[in-house]
């Protein structure tokens, strides 16, 4: 019996916070340290998952008693160590899951904790930074190529031919040449795998009878999959292609009479295939925390816009149905669509002030644009302001640990792409296996990680580590600690706990027993039953 995972089980956290700082209190004697963080994660490896899901109050109380503080400072420093070995290897010298199972958690303050923190920065620094940006450089490539192919070489215009040389368009469908192969080939290869794989693992998410792959759920696949089709229906109305076929008089010319019915939709859905690429790179704000966690605000504060830009569309409307309305000679009101194409220039402030002097003439009219501006201008703009002054300074300090939570996931997903020989190089880097010290020719324990941090970050007034004087025989009795009242009624509380569920277990084993002695029973009245049945059977014959 585990008296920690049945105190959690049964609801008694404060008995099972008790048991924790028990554990993860360092104890020393003259000769050796005493630390229950091995042998916690040695006991029970899904320790960080079990108290998410059964005692989530708990989960600071573990990752912080993972921390050892000094208390004297040098040179204005604090030694630090962090015990994280068992939240980066698992006992097979793997990469443990610990940061799967905080990222299944979703909570972004404990993301933000000094200890998870640490483990993700090593990881992401030391082992997956190299490695995800040699995966986005490829991405930056195409981009690079795909840009050059559609927006940089090429010219529009009735002038096209007389100024686009043979080598640029040489260039220019060799670029695209590359951006169908190598771009679309690899994406139409990823989606058919992932959707064949998707609905051979019946991984699907119905929407309202459509199955939908599971791994569309993020916005970026989706995005990767709208390119991919956008690729497609570029490579199908390819002027170059529609003008090889027809002939022409210069080889990659797309200014023959096919090519240019097909050129108007074809450089809408470049635009379009621009508009996606450039989506994708806000992928790369995962390599800054600070940049990651302002792009997860303007995604979160786009509500607040949305909804003033939809209150400012219904009062143009208002205004210029009323303007319309009524008896008046203005040319910029003349008309639905000009007054709303006034409105918003007004808006924006693309009106030259001579053009109001007309508005002498209409008082009431005048009366309406005023009513307009003070509502729009004043009313509306101000209000967008507080909602995302109010919004951001809410939503910031969430935004860091969503976005320490994306690098996570980042990590969880990359780690099982990491060559063997990388991760032993990894291993020897760290080096958790070395005792790290806790001051000066103090040789501690092992399986941390040692940081300064400035001696006015976090007070430090009693030593973390509970010495004791006397025999150090390991056959001695450890030296009773005082404790309050609050934390014997802790242990008595644990006690009756475990004694419960002795009784219970007790209970259980009895009842067992008793079914198993009335089954064999049983099965022996019948056999003498049906063996003296026989017997008589025999003797009338």
């Amino acid at each position: 019996i585990s008296p920690f995972m049945l105190a959690i089980k049964n609801g008694a956290l404060e008995a099972g916070e008790a048991i924790l700082k028990d554990l993860l209190t360092i104890r020393a004697d003259r000769d050796r340290y005493y630390y229950g963080a091995d042998a916690l994660f040695a006991r029970h490896p899904d320790v960080i998952r079990r108290v998410c899901l059964d005692a989530p109050p708990l989960l600071p109380v573990l990752l912080n008693g993972l921390i050892w503080r000094s208390r004297t400072t040098e040179s204005g420093l604090r030694r630090v160590n962090y015990y994280v070995k068992h939240l980066i290897f698992d006992e097979d010298t793997g990469f443990a899951k610990a940061t799967e199972w905080l990222c299944d958690f979703e909570e972004p303050q404990v993301m933000c904790g000094p200890v998870v923190a640490l483990v993700t920065n090593t990881v992401w620094n030391q082992l997956i930074f190299r490695s995800f940006l040699l995966g986005k450089a490829w991405f930056l490539f195409t981009l690079t190529v795909f840009c050059c192919a559609q927006s940089i070489f090429m010219r529009h215009g009735d002038d096209e031919d007389l100024h686009t040389s043979q080598a640029q368009l040489i260039a220019v469908a060799g670029l695209r040449l590359v951006n169908y192969i190598f771009t679309m080939g690899v994406q139409v290869r990823h989606h058919t795998g992932r959707i064949v794989q998707s609905i051979r693992d019946k991984e699907l998410i119905w929407y309202k009878r459509i199955p939908i792959p599971t791994y569309l759920h993020r916005w970026q696949e989706v995005v990767r999959l709208l390119l991919t089709v956008d690729f497609l229906i570029m490579l199908a109305i390819e002027p170059v292609l529609h003008c090889l076929a027809s002939g022409g008089d210069r080889l990659f010319n797309q200014s023959c009479e096919a090519g240019q019915s097909m050129k108007t939709a074809y450089c809408f859905f470049s635009a379009i295939g621009i508009i996606c690429y450039f989506a994708l790179l806000t992928d790369l704000s995962v390599l800054s925390t600070r940049v990651s966690a302002f792009v997860l605000v303007c995604q979160r504060v786009a509500s607040e816009v949305i909804l003033v830009l939809f209150s400012s569309i219904f009062v143009v409307l208002i205004v210029a149905f009323a303007a319309c309305a009524l008896e008046q000679d203005d040319p910029h009101f003349n008309g639905i669509g000009k007054s709303i194409l006034f409105l918003v220039k007004m808006t924006l402030g693309m009106v030259a002030g001579d053009e109001y002097d007309i508005l002498e003439h209409e008082p009431i009219l005048l009366v309406c644009i005023l009513f307009y501006m003070v509502l729009i201008s004043i009313f509306l703009l101000n209000m967008l302001v507080a909602q995302l002054t109010c919004a951001y300074q809410g939503t910031y300090d969430d935004m860091v640990g969503y976005a320490r939570l994306n690098r996570g996931r980042i990590i969880v997903e990359s780690v099982p792409k990491v060559k063997p020989a990388r991760w032993e190089q990894f291993k020897r880097e760290l080096d958790l296996d070395t005792p790290i010290e806790f001051g000066e020719g103090d040789i501690g324990l092992a399986g941390g990680i040692q940081v300064l941090e400035p001696a006015s970050l976090n007070i430090m007034t009693v030593d973390m580590i509970k010495r004791f004087g006397g025999t150090t025989s390991p056959s001695a009795q450890w030296p009773a600690e005082e404790t309050s009242k609050e934390e014997r009624d802790k242990y008595t509380h644990l006690d009756r706990v475990v004694d419960k569920a002795l009784k219970k277990m007790g209970r259980m084993v009895k009842g067992s027993v008793a079914g198993s002695s009335t089954a064999n029973g049983s099965q022996a009245g019948g056999g003498s039953v049906l063996n003296s049945s026989s017997d008589a059977d025999a003797s009338e014959a």
